[in-house]
């Protein structure tokens, strides 16, 4: 865990004035990580010190076999620690994993007056990355963190799935109305219709608020089923209504709550709520003027994520369904015309210039949302 060298007198300063996250029985050669750091544990390994107050992701992977490099798959786990805090943690063998379980009394006060005694097993905060972790979490808050949060306190890079019902014998099929397990398959997709339907295990799913599949009002005339599927903005008010109507700012921490997830968590499930809000929110044209406070913060936040990504990573979303491009393009159409806040509209254009300089795309492109769109129009509706 050797990091760039400080000042003798801010080290010493950082471990009084820094809290210190002490894991017990965390085996040797388990992969161990806090925020954007991560390292493979040694013999001497008990936690971390000199960590900055806030909000931090601690994450591990466990070691397959001893003396490999092989680990399998990550957990972890927000937290919120004050100046001079001392956490205390342990290893769940049964897990595999680091548990947030609630500490014995007196434990955490113990460490706190030894230490010193501690300091040769603990590792330093990784100091180097802070400013990165910094602007990826700049608005995931303690209250933000606890709403999103799973209710067990865990997340993990493959969700704990259970069946939706029973199939095990031909009677439970045969209601379901499923294939039997000794009928012939003759296609890919009655083998998929064999498989048991699956389920998150209660309380193991990231709390995200529910998007909209349904962008436009119920009762909605076609002109109307058009112009919401064109202009979201009737999708965002309802997901701001549902968490943050007092704060829309707030839905930032749960973007980037996300999308951490997913870049430092391996959370795909994620990824894809991450794409889906952000998808909402680039394409809601009414919404751009009457929340620019909103979408200044956006582009902000966008500015920091983006560079955090690998580059091949865009080409294969590009290659795919060209979904980040396509968004982006419709939100700068929005976002650079003359009708918007000149503030809003010069940051908009300095980050479009930035993403063609950076990834040579091109935005200047009639977007798709140009062309006609096609609505599937609920049931009993009809176009005269």
């Amino acid at each position: 865990m050797a990091g760039p060298r400080l000042e003798p007198a801010l080290a010493q300063q950082l471990f009084f004035e820094g809290a210190a996250v002490v894991v017990l029985g965390v085996p040797e050669g388990t992969e161990f990580g806090i925020d954007y750091s991560s390292w493979a544990v040694g013999p001497r390994f008990r936690g971390v010190k000199m960590i900055p107050p806030g909000v931090h992701f601690l994450h591990c992977s466990a070691a397959r076999a001893a003396g490999g490099r092989e680990t399998g798959p990550r957990t972890g786990f927000f937290l919120s620690l004050q100046r001079r805090e001392v956490r205390v943690l342990r290893w769940d063998a049964g897990s595999e994993a680091v548990r947030p379980a609630p500490p014995a009394a007196g434990e955490a006060e113990a460490f706190r007056e030894n230490l010193r005694e501690m300091d040769p097993f603990l590792g330093p905060y990784p100091y180097e990355s802070l400013k990165k972790w910094v602007s990826l979490t700049s608005f995931i808050g303690e209250a933000a963190m606890k709403k999103l949060q799973p209710e067990s306190g865990q997340i993990c890079a493959f969700s704990e799935v259970l069946p939706e019902a029973a199939g095990r014998d031909a009677r439970d099929r045969a209601e379901q109305r499923r294939p039997r397990f000794d009928a012939e398959c003759r296609s890919y997709a009655e083998g998929l219709a064999r498989l048991p339907r699956m389920r998150p295990k209660a309380g193991t799913e990231i709390r995200f608020t529910e998007l909209p599949k349904q962008m436009y009002p119920s009762g909605a005339t076609p002109e109307e089923i058009t112009r919401h599927s064109m202009d979201l903005s009737y999708a965002l008010e309802k997901v701001i209504s549902q968490r943050y109507a007092s704060q829309p700012l707030d839905l930032l921490a749960e973007l980037q709550f996300a999308f951490v997830c997913f870049l430092i968590g391996n959370v795909y499930d994620a990824f894809e709520h991450w794409k889906r809000l952000l998808n909402i929110l680039c394409r809601s044209e009414t919404a751009i003027g009457k929340y620019q406070d909103l979408y200044i913060n956006l582009i902000s936040v966008l500015y920091h994520q983006l560079g955090e990504i690998p580059a091949d990573f865009f080409v294969d979303i590009v290659s795919q369904d060209n979904f980040l491009t396509s968004t982006l393009q419709v939100f700068f159409s929005y976002t650079c015309s003359a009708a918007v806040d000149g503030t809003l509209r010069k940051k908009a254009e300095k980050f479009k210039a930035h993403l063609t300089k950076k990834f040579k795309w091109d935005f200047e492109a009639e977007p798709d949302d140009c062309a006609p769109v096609v609505v599937e129009l609920p049931e009993g509706v009809q176009v005269d």
